[in-house]
């Protein structure tokens, strides 16, 4: 074990944000922490780092861990360089170097004590050997490149790294300190899709255990085999990665719900029968089923989902088939090409993802086909009846002076009430008073989600969005993929989220900032893989077809894979039930003596015992994270709670015979 939170309690004045939250992380674990803003997950990483503590229930860390925080704010060495800060992981084995180079120079003039130079020179040796003393230098050089930073910059004083830069570079030192434990918050903020790749990768083999909050889910995905998710102030923990985890849930939700529902109705039989024999001649059964009603562990009804923004986008004017055209454009700056040789078609419906490094002229692209920026070369053309939309990236085009309310009359039409306004504004979480808020109070999160209401308001054809799901938590982003997917306009996107890419892109135009462009029909894997295989000489030369784009299926939604895994689990199940055979065997009804109803009491007694254990058993978080488990204790209890109904009946019968008899 690393460190262990038991039903821990947090609040920060009358908010609670974790309500008996219990997580255990063990050496070796990749794990991925995910929930909505706001749910607790930095938090977590907070108390295991022992900078809060909880209200209740504890926080218990191995003797002697070694944790490795990545912090939103990284302070480096005065006048230190970017190199330097990074070989700055290795303080101990600095320390062995420099003291071995002043024995070196001892060595000449020791005299009667060279013997005790020499063999002090080889135990540091021998250390410096053993923890990796001759490859640090070559680490950490690879790191620094892995995360974007070239040689040109390495003499850098870290004063005049951006703080994009700095974040990087604090997250270089971190991984090269090699913890027992990283805890990464956000680990790929303001990292373009190649360092991302590349921390992937690095995390893949990490042998040490690490814990992740991100938004990026195709990082997780390839990064994590856990996933722990905070949800209404409490831990449940999933085993796989991202994409398993959506599945995993589903039907977690669902047995549980089922489970609800099943203890629902066994409870109201039961007080129905307790009413109406407690002051009857089964006073005794109805007593002894109240305290079993008052000792009952009850199953929580699965919670229904908060909002995550109603992104459905307004009716819109059909443009033409051919929405934008661009031919052999190179585009950029004088003096500065970005991009060279760009031909496409976009068509109406069709999705534009656009990648590449930061810097590489991915927005440069997006301001020359919306004309704010001159081609360099060739033809942009746009086709008929198009009206387009723009979502900046630095949501410049929000006024900070204005409400919010006034900020999405801006677009509005003159006749738009402040009713019909509010209305809008409530998809978008924006309720009550909050329509009153000034846009420079916002979070980024809320910003990003005025500026889609004012673009999707605005009813445009074409959407011309850059870094929308910046901002966004994980189900936000899956409501605005939702949303995107049923869109009947054309859209163009730059994105460093590969998982929205693969939702909505249907071509990828890959920029490498050295004027190479690339230019595919597909999503963002498709396109992944093919550059795989082309690197390693498994495909033909690239050549891109506009005029026939080859046909691409978009990334399914987690809703649909669940609901195909059902259906095969249906038709699985159907299958291997025979059917009953019209031509086999006549059964002979058997008519059974009547128990008495001591005898049928008592069978009642031990099946309701029985159900009380199963349900409680079914609240465990061992049970509830091992699917199978959890299927089979399920079926158990719609057994059991079958049979209980018709030894209710059996018991009702028998009891009416029996006074029947005395009479």
């Amino acid at each position: 074990m690393l460190f262990r939170l038991s039903e821990v309690h947090k609040s920060y004045g009358a908010q609670d944000v974790l309500r008996g939250a219990s997580l255990q992380i063990n050496p070796g674990e990749h794990v991925g922490l995910v929930g909505r803003n706001g749910a607790g997950k930095t938090t977590i990483f907070r108390l295991v780092n022992l900078e809060e503590t909880p209200d209740r229930g504890e926080v218990v860390r191995a003797r002697g861990l070694k944790l490795g925080l990545l912090s939103q704010h990284v302070h480096f060495e005065a006048g230190s360089t970017v190199h330097e800060s990074a070989l700055a992981a290795f303080g101990h084995l600095q320390q062995i170097e420099h003291e071995m180079h002043e024995l070196e120079h001892r060595m000449a003039d020791a005299g009667d004590d060279l013997e005790k130079v020499l063999a002090r020179y080889s135990d540091l040796q021998h250390e410096f050997e053993r923890e990796g003393g001759f490859e640090y230098s070559a680490r950490a050089e690879s790191v620094l490149q892995g995360l974007g930073f070239d040689r040109e910059t390495w003499q850098m004083e870290t004063e005049k790294l951006s703080g994009g830069q700095q974040n990087r570079l604090g997250l270089a030192r971190l991984l090269l300190s090699e913890p027992d434990v990283l805890l990464l918050d956000e680990p790929t903020n303001h990292l373009d899709v190649g360092g991302v790749e590349w921390l992937e990768e690095f995390l893949q083999s990490y042998a040490s255990g690490f814990v992740i909050i991100s938004h990026d889910r195709y990082f997780l995905d390839r990064a994590c085999r856990r996933i722990v998710e905070i949800e209404n102030g409490r831990t449940t923990s999933y085993s796989g990665n991202y994409s398993r985890y959506l599945v995993e849930r589903e039907e977690q939700r669902e047995i549980q719900q089922r489970a609800y529902d099943n203890q629902q109705r066994m409870i109201a039989r039961t007080e129905e029968f307790i009413r109406r024999n407690l002051a009857g001649q089964k006073t005794k059964q109805a007593k002894s089923r109240r305290t079993m009603l008052q000792r009952l562990e009850r199953v929580d009804a699965v919670r229904a989902d908060q909002g995550s923004g109603d992104f459905r986008l307004q009716d819109i004017e059909r443009a033409g088939t051919h929405v934008l055209t661009v031919n052999e454009a190179a585009i950029g700056y004088p003096g500065k090409v970005l991009g060279r040789d760009i031909s496409l078609i976009l068509r109406r419906a069709e999705c534009l993802g656009v990648i590449g490094p930061n810097g590489s002229g991915k927005t440069t692209f997006v301001k020359t086909v919306l004309n704010k920026v001159p081609a360099l070369a060739g033809e942009v053309r746009w086709g008929s009846k198009v009206q387009t939309g723009y979502y900046a990236q630095q949501l410049e085009d929000l006024d900070e002076r204005n409400e919010i309310i006034m900020e999405l009359r801006r677009v509005a039409p003159a006749s738009a009430t402040s009713g019909e306004l509010r209305s809008f504004l409530a998809k978008f979480l924006f309720v009550g008073d909050d329509v009153y808020k000034h846009v420079r109070d916002l979070s980024g999160g809320e910003k990003g989600r005025l500026a889609l209401a004012k673009l999707i308001y605005s009813g445009v054809n074409v959407l011309v969005l850059d870094e929308p799901t910046n901002h966004l938590d994980i189900p936000s982003r899956e409501a605005l993929e939702e949303a995107l997917s049923a869109y009947e306009g054309t859209i163009i996107t730059i994105s460093h989220d590969r998982y929205f890419l693969d939702r909505v892109a249907t071509q990828i135009l890959a920029l490498d900032g050295t004027g190479n462009v690339e230019h595919y029909h597909g999503d963002y894997t498709e396109y992944h893989d093919w550059k795989a295989a082309r690197l390693k000489g498994e495909s033909e030369p690239f050549a891109a077809d506009v005029s026939e784009p080859r046909p691409s299926e978009r990334a399914p939604s987690s809703k649909a894979q669940v609901q195909r895994q059902k259906a095969a689990g249906s038709e699985k199940r159907r299958k291997s039930t025979p059917p009953a055979s019209a031509d086999g065997p006549k059964r002979v009804k058997i008519i059974k003596k009547p128990r008495d109803p001591e005898t049928v009491e008592s069978e009642i007694s031990a099946l309701e015992k029985r159900l009380v254990e199963v349900s409680a058993e079914m609240t465990r978080p061992e049970v509830s994270r091992d699917i199978t488990k959890l299927v089979q204790l399920n079926d158990e209890y719609q057994q059991g709670e079958a049979r209980l109904a018709e030894l209710l009946e059996e018991w009702e019968r028998a009891e009416a015979s029996a006074s029947s008899a005395k009479r």
